[in-house]
């Protein structure tokens, strides 16, 4: 990585643009490893609320809300890192410690992974042939250059698309057979230490509440204690760049902050950081008796920057790459409220497994490819004792229901509640349930354009050939061997940008490379041709 070396100065300020998980632990790296004051810190958010895709939130009478949860596995070295520096809530333990200790109390082990046409399938068969190994192989040992980009489907037969191994991976990881090879084989290498357990989800972590009480909060806190400036509902249109070509630098920021324009003049000696583009921008919510509707790229901020900055620009990328194809990166999930323990009682007996034990449970035989997740309860702090949440989500969201016979984008969350009941042969019960319940459903048009075919220089550097100052961070930077749609990839961003921007001589942990490890390796193999113990 080129390391950017702007003139150091005492009062140096940093301008980080978006709310998410990025620009937070950014902030964290520049106080923690780059000795930057708090109070010299402002992060610019266009909502008024942080954390980006890590949300929740919501209550019991009205619902709770979550757009998705992000999975952890124990290699995420960037993002146990920063958060071994950070407290919980209450002070007692850092929030890694925190989170390595309550997997270690409640190991994620699904006894229900696949439930088709009723049964439970517990420690599923991948069912791939040999042909389909190969192919797996071949993908993981061939430069990406070589993929360009092809889609999975364009490197598999069709059968493969019939597998439960595909079952499991495309909705573990939300792929659809028109992403990207090249990510889908990024995958295969980062997660190769996760196969010999995956159909048991074995390795997965989660946090002991949803991700924002779990993780935002304590950051959040953090860093309110060390003076970082928080500006809330603005807008950042564009950024000023002066200089010449190979030394240009941001000069100033272009904001919005309710239709009033503004300008932040940004000093020589001073960094900027962009979390660029949003899975979840235009993201819109439904309710139990209506639907969501389906937005674009203008209904926020996120993109239009991105396209601002690249205008002219290649070395920021193309962002038309990830906005211009909303039907091949869609889909809805849904947060259900419930106001009775019937639907928790009966799913824990049915799979066999506790709320927070079985991670995600999919029915490969569902139109909408539609998979349920059932946390450990309470899942967000202050839930009442007599009210559960859980989350769901679809992939194929344009097909007729199995159950109710309308497109998973056109349901309201009654119709998805039925849809889940019917595939539970949840029946006698299903009025009492859905009496009980608030299903609030979500579509969100761009949660996997990160995954769409791309090729070099469609996502720009971390930090963009021919700037000074500016850092990029985000799904939509380049970081070589990581993968998207993790908050790993998130956090190595901000890391990789603190360290360059500053001139430190240092760099994030290294990625781990289970595809180095031969009993890593051997594992794999047995997993992928059906030989490992159930």
């Amino acid at each position: 990585m080129d390391h950017a070396d702007p003139i150091a100065r005492p009062d140096r300020k940093a301008f980080l643009i978006g709310g998410g998980i990025a620009s937070l632990a950014a902030a964290a790296f520049l106080i923690r490893d780059g000795d930057v004051p708090g109070c010299n810190i402002t992060l610019i958010e266009e909502t008024g609320v942080l954390g980006g895709s890590l949300d929740g939130s919501g209550d019991p009478t009205d619902g709770y809300v979550l757009r998705g949860g992000r999975m952890l596995e124990s290699k995420y070295l960037c993002t146990f890192d920063l958060f071994g520096s950070i407290p919980t809530l209450d002070g007692t333990q850092t929030v890694t410690q925190e989170t390595f200790a309550w997997n270690e109390t409640l190991k994620t082990s699904s006894k229900a992974r696949l439930v088709s046409d009723g049964e439970r399938l517990t420690a599923p068969r991948f069912g791939l042939s040999e042909g389909h190994i190969l192919t797996i192989e071949r993908l993981a040992i061939l430069p990406e250059s070589v993929l360009g980009k092809s889609t999975i489907a364009e490197q598999f037969d069709p059968s493969f698309f019939e597998t439960n191994f595909w079952f499991m991976w495309c909705t573990t990881f939300a792929f659809q057979p028109w992403h990207g090879a090249v990510e889908f084989r990024r995958y295969l290498v980062r997660f190769a230490h996760m196969v010999s357990g995956f159909n048991r989800l074995h390795g997965i972590m989660r946090t002991v509440y949803n991700q924002y009480d779990s993780m935002v909060l304590p950051l959040r806190k953090w860093l309110d204690e060390r003076g970082v400036v928080f500006t809330f509902d603005t807008r950042v249109t564009d950024l000023g760049l002066v200089g010449q070509e190979g030394g240009k630098s941001v000069s100033r920021i272009l904001t919005d902050h309710f239709g009033k324009a503004g300008e932040i003049r940004v000093r020589e000696g001073d960094i900027v950081l962009v979390t660029l583009g949003s899975m979840t921008e235009g993201s819109t919510l439904g309710g139990m008796d209506s639907v969501p509707a389906l937005k674009g790229k203008t209904d926020g901020g996120a993109w239009t920057l991105w396209e601002n900055l690249a205008r002219d620009r290649p070395a920021f990328g193309r962002p038309e790459v990830f906005t211009d194809h909303i039907d091949q990166s869609k889909w809805v999930s849904f947060t259900t409220t419930l106001h009775d323990p019937t639907f928790l009682r009966m799913v824990r007996d049915y799979t066999g497994n506790v709320p927070g034990e079985g991670g995600l449970v999919t029915f490969p035989h569902s139109n909408w490819l539609a998979s349920i997740v059932i946390p450990f309860q309470p899942h967000f702090i202050g839930q009442p004792k007599d009210v559960g949440v859980f989350w769901g989500y679809g992939l194929a969201v344009d097909e007729p229901g199995n159950f109710v016979r309308k497109p998973m984008s056109a349901c309201t969350g009654r119709e998805i509640m039925t849809e889940i009941l019917g595939h539970l042969r949840i029946e006698t019960e299903a009025a009492g349930i859905l009496d009980k319940a608030i299903c609030i459903p979500c579509m969100m048009p761009f949660i996997t354009s990160q995954f769409l075919p791309r090729e070099p220089g469609d996502r720009p550097q971390v930090i963009p050939k021919g700037t000074t100052n500016l850092g990029l961070m985000g799904q939509f930077c380049e970081l070589p061997d990581d993968v998207v749609f993790t908050v790993e990839y998130s956090i190595r961003s901000a890391q990789a940008a603190v360290y360059g921007l500053l001139g430190l001589e240092r760099e994030p942990p290294a990625v781990y490379q289970g595809k180095f490890d031969p009993r890593v390796l051997f594992k794999a193999y047995r997993a992928l041709h059906d030989l490992q113990d159930a």
